[in-house]
């Protein structure tokens, strides 16, 4: 193929991702319901994977706390091979069924908790391995898999099963089934911050003021709310620390 036939045909089985996922709709509404009322009582999200599933877990886990202002601990993304498996890949990590659960204590999961396994291929190890002991020691679990039957998916109290089908490479998940992953886990982690009431409107009134953009981004948003200059609504958000402390803070 051309270039332009190699691009036009990737995009074209990534345009399928987005059909597949509608069909696992009730299955991620049954997650997240259980995610949000766990959350609500003290409980955390765990994310485990390995490769570019693990990744995609430790990424969505990571952009909590910026977001929506949730302390770090409370989604948790873990990668079999550790931190240094994200850049570089760990051989034969994935295939380790009881290190899931080590790395798991380290954090102390508990009842209070909910574990999902992320795996493209439905049989990784280290995921089935993390699913059935957390299961055992009465932890709820669910998982996002890319494929129908999974070994995976029977150690889940709540599948999430998105079918892509065959990737344009050959075995090649980072492409569409990744796509799927990543799309599942925004879909997931952002209905359960709404639903805990961490937006407001469509607003992310509880984000870190991390940088000069979200300073800009904040300060607009109370502007907004309050109807009130830019620089007296700068001056609350820098004071405050969050758009929601701030506006709260001056209506009082």
């Amino acid at each position: 193929m051309s270039v332009q036939e190699l691009l036009a045909n990737i995009n074209k089985e990534d345009k399928t991702v987005p059909l597949a996922i509608e069909k696992a709709i009730p299955q991620i509404e049954a997650i997240v319901n259980v995610i949000v009322e766990k959350m609500k009582g003290g409980g955390r999200l765990f994310y485990i994977g390995a490769g570019t599933s693990g990744r995609l877990g430790v990424v969505d886990a990571s952009e909590i706390p910026p977001t929506y202002g949730l302390p770090h601990g409370k989604v948790i993304g873990l990668i079999a091979g550790g931190d240094k498996a994200i850049r570089k890949a760990v051989e034969y990590a994935e295939d380790d069924d009881a290190q899931a659960w080590k790395d798991l204590e380290e954090h102390l999961i508990n009842q209070q908790d909910v574990l999902i396994g992320i795996a493209a291929s439905g049989r990784t190890p280290y995921v089935i391995g993390g699913l059935k002991d957390a299961r055992a020691n009465g932890v709820v679990t669910g998982c996002v898999v890319c494929n129908l039957n999974t070994a995976v998916a029977k150690e889940a109290d709540y599948p999430v099963e998105v079918v892509v089908g065959p990737e344009f490479v050959t075995g090649s998940t980072r492409m569409k089934s990744g796509t799927a992953q990543k799309l599942v886990l925004n879909m997931i982690s952002t209905t359960v911050m709404i639903k805990l009431g961490h937006v407001k409107g469509n607003k992310m009134v509880d984000m870190q003021l991390t940088n000069n953009k979200l300073v800009d981004r904040g300060t607009r948003m109370i502007m907004d709310e309050l109807q009130i200059p830019q620089a007296e609504a700068e001056k609350l958000l820098k004071q405050h620390g969050s758009v929601r402390k701030a506006v709260e803070n001056f209506r009082k």
